[in-house]
């Protein structure tokens, strides 16, 4: 009865995103290899796209990447407190890449509703 609630307890917060390190210079794919190569598991891979809520819990910067199918390449640097929104195509790979040595911390979520996202920055004067 103890682990039912602990689970029950333990379901929402596994829905409000998921926690990564990337240590010793470590890239990881996040979603676009397939099942047992992907480190998280996007809800709505069998839509044409999808976002990624990435967010820099650490104190280091990261990279993420995202790779298509033709080998074109999208990268942003995120630094620490910082949250970018990635539009992913169905047939795309994204990957998080450590650019130090130093522990790098991501917090990911995906999803298809505008309203979920963030809203821009303001534009630069």
């Amino acid at each position: 009865m103890k682990k039912l609630i602990l689970l029950l307890l333990f379901i929402p917060l596994v829905s409000l995103g998921q926690t990564f390190e990337l240590t010793n210079g470590q890239n990881m794919c996040m979603i676009g290899k397939g099942k047992g190569q992907d480190a998280t598991i996007n809800p709505y891979a069998d839509k044409e796209y999808s976002y990624a809520l990435i967010e820099n819990i650490g104190l280091v910067e990261f990279k993420v990447r995202v790779e298509s199918i033709e080998n074109e390449i999208r990268e942003f640097i995120v630094k620490p407190s910082d949250k970018v929104v990635v539009k992913i195509y169905r047939a795309e790979i994204l990957y998080l890449d450590s650019l130090t040595l130093d522990k790098a911390e991501a917090k990911i979520m995906y999803t298809i509703n505008d309203s979920d996202l963030p809203p821009p920055p303001p534009p630069i004067d």
